[in-house]
């Protein structure tokens, strides 16, 4: 397995200080999928969910399960699109006090907020290792809302062993990987085409 650092969750608040933008982190413990229509589920429902979201991370995802006997096997688990989620992350990172999101494909300026706010953290797995993610989901510990949106959408609350490589984009002070190299690239460019207007 790679270098990086192990975490377990739930996380205090001082791991997630820790963390700095461009680190690679490896995650135990619990998680859960989240997609657009479940945050807004898990508000609504969150004095009533048997586990606390605080200090867990929120995973974009929507995985493939099959079911074994009376439990739930994950097959395949990949990153889904978090910037989907941009509009109402703020708010789901300050109600839930979650201590990280992981997805794919970065997010914007109201998660960066969030995260320097309320110390969290944004985290992107790699597209594609759908099978391979799978292998560190050790059990599905439950499910919730499975008849009203489905499988994809459905909220899973997962444990997971050494869930990663998870490279830190966002971190705790809205430091953004993302949005840094963007910002590299712009000025490399204006420079590049005005070297070619002299």
């Amino acid at each position: 397995m790679a270098r990086g650092q192990r975490l377990r969750t739930p996380l205090e608040k001082e791991e997630v200080a820790r963390l700095k933008a461009g680190d690679i982190i490896y995650v135990s413990g619990e998680v859960f999928t989240s997609r657009d229509r479940t945050q807004k589920l898990i508000l609504e429902n969150r004095d009533k969910l048997p586990f606390s979201p605080k200090g867990l991370l929120e995973f974009h995802a929507g995985p493939i399960v099959r079911r074994e006997g009376s439990e739930w096997k994950v097959v395949s688990i990949g990153p889904t699109t978090s910037f989907r989620m941009e509009n109402s992350e703020y708010g789901f990172i300050k109600e839930t006090r979650i201590a990280g999101v992981i997805g794919k494909g970065g997010m914007g300026s109201k998660t960066r907020e969030a995260c320097r706010e309320f110390k969290a953290f944004y985290g992107v797995l790699p597209g594609g290792a759908a099978a391979l993610i799978a292998k560190s989901v050790k059990r599905v510990i439950g499910v919730y809302w499975l008849e009203e949106l489905g499988v994809p959408e459905a909220m899973w609350h997962l444990e997971v062993e050494n869930l990663g490589p998870i490279t830190v984009v966002i971190d705790a002070f809205g430091n953004d990987l993302y949005e840094d190299l963007r910002k590299r690239v712009d000025e490399k460019l204006s420079r590049a085409l005005k070297s070619l207007e002299e």
